[in-house]
């Protein structure tokens, strides 16, 4: 993990797309706030500038000092960053009559131009900026250009300082992968050599350096990421590990026993904490949201410290804090709003008095998949989709009770089933957990699924009596990070077989709806 590239975060939406591409090409990054830059020793490769959504006109658009980077490290800015790179050493940035949004055609203009080695004479590029480059700084030269742009790439002549006004990171520009693939694995002459097995390898000596013999403690959920945390630190110190799985009584059909069974085959030491009754006697009568999840969150914090106190001597907690809660919850202050304070970064250490390690901070969640399947974890384990902290809690709206749950978790039951058991691989459709693969069933296809069970009654008849019982709401997601998701284009028969098994074996159903709203505006979880 010495060679890197930094990538200096402007406020951009998709600035983790960045990390995420160069990631792929097996080049490890970094993501640092513009006004948070560490320091650029002899294992940093490269920098590349984000986007953002200010403008460089802006009085109070975000400022960088340049002076130790441009010229010494090879350097890329992107839409805002190439605008900066513009206007900050004497060029002219305007705004647009129009704002330039969208799919646009590049043109290369110099065909010789490192950055564009092997990139199609046309290609498609995705605009997305309300200020255009109109003059170039002296020593800069046009190596790409759009019918609308003209300067639509620049490089400094005598540097490795290269610009461009679209978006490489996102889909819709074509040849993205392969620019940013010259830029780190050509100019910046990165190797491309950072594996899951290299990962493994580097963690678990970083582990035993940073823990020694010391006991650590870990909060295991059944989730991708305190799974993949588990495995790294059972690696790394064996049964100086414990982890502990707590029951809140919010779980899916047997999750809670299917869950610790899985974990037997790992070796790992797992402690099972059954608190059901007391945070369900908390949750009666509480119908709002927020309270929920205070409720749920207290609850649980106090569980976990029930427990943890009989691991005699335990020093470490471990939390699977993976790199987009990190990036979320730091922000940049009045230009990228914080999206959330997020449970695995900070909170109980306070309360435990335990230091922290994080084995998976810096993965990203299908790193975290990768680096499961090369530890050897099951794919039942590794390819499970992400589930919500509160768990069914926020999948009730309104007052919890255990009738709810019953027919909530059976109508789950039959839905998650189903996706597991329906043969999709005619569809020929991504892996959601693995792109670069294709999907085996409907439930490989999807990054989250799960039904919510409305606090309405619609009408309904069945045989010859009329009901007056609860719709659910199915819902199924694709994404990559959760950051954004489209809902599911579901075959028309999986839905038909499903709507008629939940209706027909769960009692107090009567309706099931399929919602399809994208995030945004819409969130994955109704609560």
């Amino acid at each position: 993990m010495a060679e890197k590239i930094i990538i200096l975060d402007f406020g951009s939406q998709v600035t983790q797309l960045i990390g995420r591409r160069l990631r792929e090409l097996n080049v490890y990054c970094e993501i640092y706030p513009f006004n948070k830059v560490p320091a650029l020793d002899a294992n940093v490769k490269g920098v590349i500038l984000s986007g953002s959504p200010c403008s460089v006109r802006d009085s109070n658009a975000p400022q960088i000092d340049l002076s130790g980077i441009k010229g010494v490290f090879p350097l890329l800015g992107i839409c805002y960053g190439a605008q900066y790179l513009a206007y900050r050493f004497g060029g002219d940035v305007e705004g647009s009559l129009s704002r330039e949004y969208g799919r646009a055609t590049m043109q290369v203009v110099r065909e010789d131009s490192p950055l564009l080695s092997g990139v199609p004479a046309s290609s498609q590029v995705w605009m997305s900026h309300g200020d255009t480059i109109s003059r170039l700084p002296e020593g800069a030269e046009v190596i790409a250009s759009t019918e609308n742009v003209t300067n639509a790439a620049f490089s400094f002549k005598g540097e490795k300082t290269y610009a461009v006004q679209f978006h490489p990171e996102v889909f819709h520009t074509t040849e993205g992968s392969r620019i940013l693939g010259n830029f780190a694995l050509g100019i910046c002459g990165c190797k491309g050599d950072w594996t899951p097995d290299s990962f493994i390898e580097t963690t678990v000596e970083a582990i035993r350096k940073q823990v020694g013999d010391d006991k650590v403690i870990l909060g295991l959920s059944g989730g991708v990421d305190s799974t993949v945390a588990a495995a790294l630190l059972n690696k790394a110190i064996g049964h100086n590990l414990t982890c502990i799985f707590v029951n809140n009584g919010l779980l899916r059909k047997n999750e809670y026993e299917d869950v610790l069974e899985s974990y037997k085959s790992m070796d790992l030491n797992v402690i099972g904490a059954d608190a059901s009754k007391e945070f369900l006697a908390e949750l009666a009568g509480v119908s709002d949201p927020e309270t929920k999840r205070k409720i749920i969150g207290r609850l649980f914090v106090e569980t976990f410290d029930k427990y943890a106190r009989t691991v005699g001597n335990a020093r470490w907690l471990a939390q699977g804090t993976i790199y987009p809660d990190v990036i979320e919850s730091a922000g940049i202050e009045g230009i990228a709003s914080k999206i959330k304070s997020h449970h695995n970064v900070g909170g109980l250490p306070e309360k435990m008095n335990l230091k922290i390690v994080e084995p998976l901070r810096m993965l990203f969640k299908d790193e975290v998949r990768r680096v499961g399947r090369a530890l050897g974890i099951k794919d039942e384990l590794v390819g499970r989709h992400p589930f919500p902290g509160p768990s069914l809690a926020i999948r009730i709206i309104g007052e919890i009770t255990e009738e709810k749950l019953r027919v909530l978790r059976e109508a789950d039951d039959i839905y998650i089933r189903g996706l597991r058991n329906y043969d999709c691989s005619s569809l020929h459709l991504p892996s959601a957990s693995d792109p670069r693969v294709e999907a085996k069933t409907l439930y490989d296809a999807i990054w989250q699924a799960g039904v919510i069970l409305l606090p309405i009654k619609s009408v309904g008849v069945m045989g010859d009596e009329r009901t007056y019982e609860n719709p659910v709401a199915l819902r199924a997601v694709v994404s990559t990070d959760a950051m954004t998701a489209d809902w599911f284009h579901f075959p028309y028969d999986f839905l038909a077989d499903v709507s008629n098994e939940i209706i027909n074996k769960v009692k107090g159903v009567n309706r099931v709806v399929y919602d399809i709203s994208s995030k945004p505006p819409a969130t994955i979880e109704w609560e």
